[in-house]
């Protein structure tokens, strides 16, 4: 971060940038994003960058990722001079930014409103652009502005220690990743890479699926499959990425899908969404995540079992469309034991639920003679 009085300076000569451009007469929202991200990187002090893609646009990405030596330390969305940020404060697009980016900016590139996890947490105004179009600083302005970027630079994702705790960040993140390919869908023509993939799945999976199902499985895909692999990774291999999560030894399925979702071969539009999860992943401690875990569902596997937690905070009412309620493994456990009791003692078969001997059934067929039904198969 650079010194009070160069800050200062940094800051000045931006509102008075800000003012230059407002007094052409022509500025559109757009016409400030070369002098915020001199601003922001001239305030980080070297390794920082802000990075505009307009490609990301398409999938409703915030207008600038702020990363240092490749790692994302946050977002920034603008909007044009003196907007409501109010109301966009409480509309559609800060609410699906806000649970799924950690640390976000809201500006009009005159007030900034930063976010931690969701929460507001500093508010400043540098100034305001008179009638005249001058530049006119608020007192103290420039130090509030200056210590909010200070503490969005320095923020630092705190390591999540609890089952509950990953399952509602990386929903949030998902539910970005499942809105940016839809908008994307909406965009791009029948021969856009997302047309050629939905239509592979038709062919191949199922022939009904309609472009929001396909963007809510390619979200779900992409989340629990880098899940899973988070937890077979070795950490003596490096850190967890993207990356990594492709050459992961989980099936041969997964490491197919991640190819397109996840790995070599996603589309740079939702890359920025997956990497963030990536490092959501990376920075979570798995062991007392998968310890936690066990101990409260009492569940032997977490990576199949975590699928409840994650799918109820991502999308409750799918979670109960579909019926995802894992029944406790001690409670089938009873079950499976008291079935074999009474095949064996009621029913005098010696091997019970291991039984393989055949009877004629009704039609003359040879069926086995102990069936199971799970009604919710």
């Amino acid at each position: 971060m650079a010194d009070d009085r160069a800050a200062g300076r940094l800051l000045g000569a931006y509102g008075r940038e800000a003012a230059r451009v407002r007094a052409t007469g022509q500025a559109t929202e757009h016409s400030y994003r070369g002098a915020l991200q001199g601003l922001v990187e001239g305030l980080a002090g070297g390794g920082a960058r802000a990075l505009n893609e307009p490609a990301h646009a398409e999938c409703g990405a915030p207008d600038f990722i702020v990363v240092r030596d490749g790692v994302p330390l946050g977002h920034i969305e603008c909007k044009d001079v003196g907007a409501p940020l109010d109301r966009v404060e409480a509309g559609e697009q800060l609410g699906r930014y806000r649970p799924g980016l950690p640390n976000l900016i809201l500006t009009d590139y005159l007030e900034f409103r930063r976010y931690a996890n969701g929460a507001p947490r500093e508010t400043a105004r540098l100034g305001r652009i008179d009638a005249a179009a001058a530049f006119a600083p608020d007192g103290g302005g420039a130090a509030r502005v200056a210590a909010l970027f200070e503490a969005f630079f320095s923020a630092d994702s705190p390591t999540v220690a609890s089952a509950r705790e990953l399952a509602a960040r990386m929903a949030g993140k998902a539910r970005l990743l499942r809105d940016g390919v839809g908008r994307i869908l909406a965009r791009e023509g029948e021969a856009g890479a997302f047309h050629e993939m939905l239509t592979g799945y038709r062919a191949t999976l199922i022939p009904d699926l309609g472009a929001a199902d396909f963007a809510d499985l390619h979200a779900q895909t992409a989340a629990y499959g880098l899940f899973a692999a988070r937890c077979l990774h070795d950490p003596s291999a490096g850190p967890f990425t993207r990356q990594s999560a492709a050459f992961t030894d989980t099936t041969p399925f997964l490491r197919d899908v991640f190819g397109q979702v996840a790995g070599p071969g996603i589309d740079r539009r939702i890359a920025w969404i997956v990497d963030d999860l990536a490092l959501l992943l990376q920075r979570a401690d798995m062991a007392a995540i998968l310890e936690d875990f066990g101990r409260r569902t009492r569940r032997e596997d977490p990576v199949v079992h975590f699928y409840e937690d994650f799918l109820a905070a991502y999308d409750p009412g799918l979670r109960e469309t579909r019926g995802v309620y894992y029944t406790p493994e001690p409670v089938v456990s009873y079950i499976v034991r008291s079935v074999d009791l009474l095949l064996r003692s009621r029913f005098g078969l010696a091997d019970g639920l291991a039984d393989t001997a055949t009877t004629v059934d009704a039609e003359g067929q040879l069926s086995p003679q102990v069936l199971i039904l799970d009604p919710a198969a």
